[in-house]
């Protein structure tokens, strides 16, 4: 039986609570690796280092000094950003998808296991913002633009890649099991994957899911 990788997570708040609320919260759970200023210096110029690092940004506004600290992960080597945020205006919001960030959380959303779940998504390439937010955003991005969403995990479904695979089987009538098994992914991460999409689009249950995402066309 193989263990699960944490996954290497920097955590960068802008008021001292919040960067030890997290940096305590996060602390307690084996998916995550905190790694310290210190060891994010030293990865930089390590070109071995197996996985990448996500930056976890918590800010009450996308205002010029978070701006600053996205760019800053990004030149030390984190190659996603998840961003909680308290208020997110439509020009931040683009900036923020420009800058690298592939996940958004409110802060009044922001509990741990949330968090987990938008940094595992994050490190697999997948994007997830709420769907309001997306919906603004799509607002602003031309066709022409569409490769900046598509860069960050994000479609303009509202639904990631993962999760539009997951539902697709679903509907299929597979369990959870033959899809862990025909995606190479762990049982968890299905159901977590379900879990994400039922909880952010407020539905009941898988049955639900599959039946919402067929007739948005999502799927």
């Amino acid at each position: 039986m193989t263990t699960q990788q944490c996954i290497p997570v920097w955590v960068k708040a802008l008021d001292p609570l919040s960067q030890f609320g997290l940096m305590y919260a996060l602390g307690q759970r084996s998916e995550i690796c905190l790694i310290s200023d210190a060891d994010l210096a030293a990865r930089s110029f390590d070109q071995r280092s197996e996985s990448s690092v996500i930056a976890l940004v918590a800010v009450d506004s996308l205002d010029p000094a978070a701006v600053q600290v996205m760019r800053a992960a990004t030149q030390r080597g984190c190659r996603r950003i998840v961003v909680i945020g308290s208020a997110i205006d439509d020009d931040a919001l683009m900036t923020a998808v420009e800058l690298g960030v592939s996940g958004v959380l409110r802060r009044t959303e922001a509990t741990a296991d949330r968090i987990v779940h938008l940094v595992q998504a994050a490190a697999v390439g997948d994007g997830n913002l709420p769907p309001d937010l997306l919906g603004r955003l799509l607002g602003q991005v031309s066709r022409t633009q569409r490769p900046v969403l598509a860069a960050r995990g994000l479609s303009h479904t509202g639904l990631s890649d993962r999760e539009t695979q997951v539902l697709r089987l679903v509907a299929d009538g597979k369990d959870t099991q033959e899809i862990a098994r025909e995606l190479s992914y762990s049982e968890r991460t299905v159901k977590n994957v379900l879990h994400d999409v039922t909880s952010r689009l407020q539905l009941r249950n898988r049955s639900h899911a599959v039946a919402y995402a067929l007739r948005e066309g999502l799927i």
